[in-house]
């Protein structure tokens, strides 16, 4: 039995959110939520957010122990690409890129 939350389409480049969940996989909920609110970076916020869903999801949905939840996987992968022009010297132009990210989180029961 596993519970999944998705969170589609963050603003945030998927190299960013990979370094933050490479510390909470494999953790237990509670030690994945401290790690979360004490780690100084811009995915966390987000990630927090998507943790809490998916608990509420496991307890919910799929009527499973919330005390014996774990991340057995979290992964990312690129969304759609925003691209932008920033305008620079003598008529030029360079493009700037926006990159998004679809994460996935899954948490299990340890038996």
């Amino acid at each position: 039995m596993e519970a999944r939350a998705y969170l589609k389409y963050a603003r945030i480049s998927p190299r960013k959110v990979s370094i933050v969940l490479d510390l909470i996989r494999g953790k237990e909920t509670d030690l994945a939520m401290a790690i979360l609110k004490h780690t100084p970076k811009a995915a966390c916020e987000d990630l927090q957010k998507l943790l809490k869903s998916a608990i509420a999801n496991a307890e919910n949905n799929h009527n499973m122990d919330v005390t014996r939840l774990y991340v057995a996987e979290c992964f990312v992968s690129p969304g759609p690409i925003l691209k932008r022009i920033r305008p620079r010297a003598q008529g030029r132009a360079f493009r700037i890129l926006k990159r998004t990210s679809h994460v996935t989180l899954v948490l299990k029961e340890k038996e």
